[in-house]
């Protein structure tokens, strides 16, 4: 099935808000996933050729996504940050009102979670996407995801909990 202006323009409505939400949660920053999804849909349009419908339009999409954050993880870590390079990055939370919209406590959390076990459990939380789609995705077994989902729940669970007990 050919991908057509129309269907695109429709999956881009169906979805995108759902891979914003993805993309900021692997990321934690707001203008870094605004990016990585516009970048997803550029790609997403340019491989159209290859687009199968029997795979799922979100799935597919998530997959494209999920290949820009990883390759921004990779050349994160593969330059290194002097303390003040890393300070100047902070910024005030007054700086921009809405540059906190999905800035919590769950998002400090979900950052403590290593690479494998918060990407895995967001594409089944926040992507949605069936642990079949996620195995599929990620060339892994479906016990290894449903391992790595039950792990992040049980480790973000903890760091949530030692998060209120400081709080209080």
């Amino acid at each position: 099935m050919a991908l057509t202006q129309a269907l695109f323009n429709e999956m881009v409505d169906e979805h995108g808000a759902a891979l914003y939400r993805i993309a900021y949660r692997m990321v934690g920053d707001r203008h870094d996933a605004e990016d990585l999804v516009q970048e997803a849909f550029r790609s997403a349009w340019n491989s159209r050729a290859r687009f199968r419908a029997d795979l799922g339009e979100r799935a597919w999409l998530v997959t494209i996504l999920r290949r820009r954050v990883v390759d921004g993880w990779r050349k994160r870590r593969a330059r290194t940050i002097s303390f003040d390079e890393a300070s100047m990055d902070l910024g005030s939370p007054g700086d921009d009102p809405a540059a906190n919209d999905f800035e919590d406590h769950v998002q400090a959390a979900l950052r403590q979670l290593p690479d494998q076990l918060r990407e895995t459990l967001l594409l089944v939380v926040v992507g949605e996407l069936t642990h079949q789609e996620v195995a599929d995705m990620l060339s892994i077994p479906l016990g290894t995801v449903l391992s790595r989902v039950s792990r992040a729940r049980t480790k973000l669970r903890k760091l949530l909990v030692e998060q209120e007990v400081r709080n209080q």
